[in-house]
């Protein structure tokens, strides 16, 4: 490593370079950045060569040598999994996945197909980009017995309906409302979604003998300063309430952004660019951990088979990235110039955002698991009896009181939730 390093440096100021292309497929993530930073500091354009498989015809167009993606820079190298375990939970079993045309969901949809399920079930409300997946499936998993359904975790008897007829084996419950500020202002929105939609595939998961129930959530369940945040916490607390008096698996896992979902940072950044800035930062010390989408959905599916009930599992997320570093290096990627080219606008903290995010709050004992990648929360679990009567309580009066009037019961759930009006 080192000796690539100073025989690039060496080759950079000897030649006078002006342009790197990286072809070699060994090189580590560290190595890369390392590279490429070195690159950025002199000024020389960096582009990427795509794996062979992804050659046309076998052979390499000119067209295919691309700008380096920043989300190359942000992942690590390959994660591994124990296939083993998860084709025991999978294969040749009925799957249930709620938000199924997600950037999650649908990462979730291919890698669980690689296992070979009996009947995998895919449910989401978003009818175009779902009939998307479809397309994607018939192309590349052709045999695969797949059912596609149109419907609101909302709806009970819709997906009650699903689950007489299917008794899934496994539920995968990735639909959410997830964007903080659009949350912050409708907030019976993320509590009849995040929460009763939950309670919903969570209860009949119980009712149908589910084997399994894996509830995907989030760093900002933790310390939760907003409203999507504090209903994916009550989330989690009814599904591990429920694990006690039940013979289905509830297993909860939490991790961070995802690079490249749908509204998050790095597309809106990519637009910014596209159309000539500025990016826009809320602030200038911001920062967020950041995985790729399919490591995520790989430790999801890990979790989901290790998981024996209750469990939280927090994944490592590495190390946390400043969001304006994280813009500046894709301008760079551009091969535009900051303050020249494009410029980046501070706009101020957005209602509910927080400065940094946490994976896991003080009082949680983090316990290791086999693998490296993938820790245990061991969390306060409220009586369930309580906690059902007021998560009930919440929900019924979500519907019909003011945003003010619901903070004391979203409080009385999650103690920890500090609010805008408290600030």
């Amino acid at each position: 490593k080192v000796h690539l390093y100073s025989e690039m440096k060496s080759l950079i100021s000897k030649h006078n370079v002006s342009h790197l292309i990286i072809a070699s497929p060994r090189l580590s993530v560290a190595q890369k950045n390392e590279i490429i930073d070195l690159c950025l500091a002199h000024k020389i354009t960096v582009r990427d060569v795509p794996p062979i498989e992804n050659w046309m015809n076998g052979e390499l167009s000119y067209n295919q040598i691309k700008h380096v993606k920043i989300e190359d820079l942000l992942g690590r190298d390959e994660i591994t999994i124990n296939l083993e375990n998860i084709a025991k939970t999978l294969n040749n079993k009925t799957v249930f996945l709620s938000g199924a045309a997600g950037s999650i969901g649908s990462e979730i949809c291919r890698q669980i197909l690689a296992f070979s399920p009996k009947k995998l079930i895919l449910f989401d409300q978003a009818e175009s980009p779902l009939y998307e997946l479809e397309l994607e499936i018939n192309r590349n998993f052709p045999n695969q017995n797949i059912e596609l359904v149109i419907g609101d975790i909302r709806n009970y008897n819709r997906v009650q309906k699903l689950f007489e007829m299917n008794k899934p084996e496994v539920v995968f419950h990735t639909a959410a409302y997830k964007h903080v500020p659009l949350m912050e202002s409708n907030a019976s929105e993320a509590i009849s979604v995040n929460i009763q939609g939950t309670k919903h595939i969570a209860d009949l998961a119980h009712q149908y003998h589910s084997e399994k129930f894996i509830l995907v959530s989030t760093d900002k369940a933790v310390n939760p300063t907003n409203v999507m945040g504090a209903s994916k916490r009550i989330a989690e607390i009814y599904v591990q309430g429920l694990n006690a008096s039940s013979k289905t698996s509830y297993i909860t896992t939490r991790f961070g952004n995802v690079l490249g979902s749908n509204g998050s940072v790095i597309p809106l950044f990519r637009n910014q660019i596209k159309m000539g800035g500025p990016i826009t930062v809320t602030h200038p010390e911001i920062t967020r951990y950041f995985m790729t989408i399919p490591e995520a959905c790989k430790l999801v599916l890990e979790a989901g088979a290790m998981g024996k009930g209750g469990e939280i599992f927090v994944f490592d997320m590495g190390e946390s990235v400043k969001i304006i570093d994280l813009a500046h290096k894709m301008i760079q990627l551009s091969g535009l110039e900051l303050n020249k080219d494009i410029k980046i606008k501070i706009t101020g903290i957005r209602p509910g955002e927080k400065l940094y995010e946490e994976l896991f709050t003080d009082s949680e004992e983090m316990i290791k698991t086999h693998h490296p990648d993938i820790l245990i929360s061991k969390t306060f679990v409220p009586p369930f009896k309580e906690s059902k009567e007021l998560i009930l309580n919440l929900i019924s009066e979500s519907n019909t009181t003011e945003h003010k009037n619901i903070l004391p019961i979203i409080q009385a759930l999650v103690p920890e939730y500090k609010s805008e009006q408290e600030k």
